[in-house]
């Protein structure tokens, strides 16, 4: 069991690169997985714990706030890049994040050459960023099936829906 704080685990990729390089020389595997993890749900969870089993240690890429912005808009993101670092080094799948400020983790996935990119089956094969590289030193690129109904986008849209009326149940009684 960890007991490092969560604050620990979060590094710059130079910093990772350094950390990791006795552990792939020991043979250890390597398994990188991206995102912007904005508003963290039990599918982000499912897939970091099924991504984490497929090796020995688990690197999340983390997209920086400005990162998020340009490609999700500008109410995004929800959460500061510190709070879901810390979010995410917390959770026990994961060992390593690493902040990026690119729209794409492709210089991240060059300096750290992991063995196993990981990410969801709403991706398709080829447009997979990083795949080329991995594949090219002998890594391996996996899609994992998504958990249905569980979505960044489906959350912030049913936030977005207005309140039901109230039910004659919560009436008041007079």
């Amino acid at each position: 069991m960890r007991v490092e704080p969560a604050a620990a685990r979060v590094l710059s990729a130079e910093e990772l690169r350094r950390r990791w390089l006795p552990e792939r020389e020991a043979g250890r595997r390597l398994v990188f997985t991206n995102g912007c993890f904005d508003v963290l749900h039990a599918g982000h969870l499912s897939l970091l714990e099924r991504a984490a089993a497929l090796g020995d240690d688990l690197v999340v890429g983390l997209n920086s706030d400005d990162s998020v912005r340009r490609l999700k808009g500008p109410g995004r993101p929800l959460m500061g890049e510190a709070d879901r670092a810390a979010l995410l080094a917390a959770l026990r799948p994961v060992d390593w994040v690493v902040l990026f400020a690119e729209d794409t983790p492709l210089r991240l996935i060059e300096t750290l050459l992991p063995d196993i990119l990981v990410k969801g089956a709403d991706y398709a094969h080829g447009e997979i960023v990083g795949r080329e590289v991995v594949e090219a030193h002998g890594g391996e690129v996996v899609r994992l099936p998504l958990v249905p109904g569980r979505s960044t986008s489906g959350l912030l849209a049913r936030l977005r829906r207005p309140a039901d009326p109230p039910g004659p149940s919560s009436a008041p009684r007079g």
